[in-house]
């Protein structure tokens, strides 16, 4: 594959991303430098690159072929008539730009930084072809991950009904006693289920592996050790807080979060959505940093269906989860086959 070397500057042309007055609920996504941070009704650009100019996700890039508007925390990518705009979001993304950041007290780059970066680009052609290729990847994960959302929203959507509103099954002729449905318990969270602080694991004594890490906000990595047997639930306990996962295999949970350790009154599923509910990021008790206290979170009083009707909502939320497990190892699959062909296809060890 013929490749001529050229500055980015040669290829691209450079925008600063801009403040948002304020964060509204309009039809335009704002990017920051770790993705989609919120909506407006405004937008100052479309269908362009986004590069995390500062900070923790200093070098990080996002694409997007709408319109939507570029936060102060960002450098917006377009590129000429010459080349092809998905093929540079994927030779960026694979570029290490951050390691050409400057800054002292955090990581920075800059348009004059980033403009004198030599790369090695193919023919207009060529591009497009591996650009193709790597999409077909990108559009499965993403039609994947569209099928996961509206799945889990389905049985949110359901337990709201039952749970929250009391629109369950047969809530028509069920008495209500001392306030609650019959058949009913009214608890303690620490009576229903037991959280437990997580566990260290600094980087130095993590050994990759099939075990997924979990730190308050997702996966931190892989490990060859898990701690705590599936299927579990984690949520946030020290830094970012009120995001609740459920988790279909074997997993380390990190200190940074804490972890369902005994279902005492419920299973997974139904506890994923119990806490979701409870809005734990309310319950902060920190100051410099927000914290979760299981101590607190234990007292919050929850209600506890019957038997019968958690078997029932249970019967139809199972199979959700069990689907939605699938669909995210499928996409963890098709990443993994798209990171290997990516730098081959863009080095010309694979020929398109």
């Amino acid at each position: 594959m013929n490749l001529t070397e050229v500055y980015l500057e040669d290829v691209i042309s450079f925008f600063n991303g801009k403040a948002p007055s304020q964060l509204k609920n309009g039809e335009y996504k704002i990017y920051g430098s770790n993705g989609i941070i919120g909506n407006s009704d405004s937008f100052n650009h479309e269908n362009a690159i986004i590069i995390g100019r500062v900070g923790a996700y200093c070098g990080s890039i996002e694409i997007c072929n709408n319109k939507f508007w570029a936060s102060d925390n960002t450098i917006v990518v377009k590129t000429n008539n010459n080349n092809n705009l998905k093929y540079f979001y994927y030779l960026l993304g694979e570029f290490p730009l951050r390691n050409f950041a400057g800054g002292s007290a955090q990581p920075l780059l800059t348009q004059a930084i980033l403009k004198k970066i030599k790369i090695k680009i193919p023919p207009l052609p060529i591009q497009q072809k591996i650009a193709d290729i790597l999409s077909k990847y990108d559009d499965l994960i993403e039609n994947n991950r569209r099928r996961i959302e509206l799945l889990e929203r389905s049985a949110r959507l359901l337990y709201k009904e039952w749970f929250v509103r009391l629109r369950f099954p047969g809530h028509e002729h069920t008495p209500i006693i001392d306030g609650i449905p019959e058949g009913w318990e009214r608890l303690k969270l620490g009576e229903v289920l037991t959280l437990q602080r997580g566990f260290d694991l600094p980087s130095a004594k993590r050994t990759h592996g099939q075990y997924p890490i979990f730190a308050s906000t997702g996966i931190n990595g892989y490990h060859e050790k898990a701690k705590v047997q599936a299927p579990g639930i984690v949520t946030g306990r020290s830094g970012s807080l009120g995001k609740v996962m459920y988790i279909a295999e074997d997993f380390w949970p990190l200190n940074t979060t804490l972890y369902v350790k005994d279902f005492i009154k419920v299973d997974a599923v139904f506890a994923l959505h119990l806490l979701e509910n409870l809005h734990l990021e309310q319950y902060n008790s920190g100051a410099a940093v927000p914290t979760l206290n299981r101590n607190d979170i234990h007292k919050i009083k929850v209600l506890c269906p019957s038997c019968t009707l958690k078997s029932l909502f249970l019967a139809f939320a199972n199979p959700i989860y069990t689907q939605i497990h699938f669909l995210d190892r499928y996409n963890q699959k098709l990443k993994q086959a798209r990171d290997i062909l990516l730098p081959k296809l863009m080095n010309g060890e694979i020929e398109v």
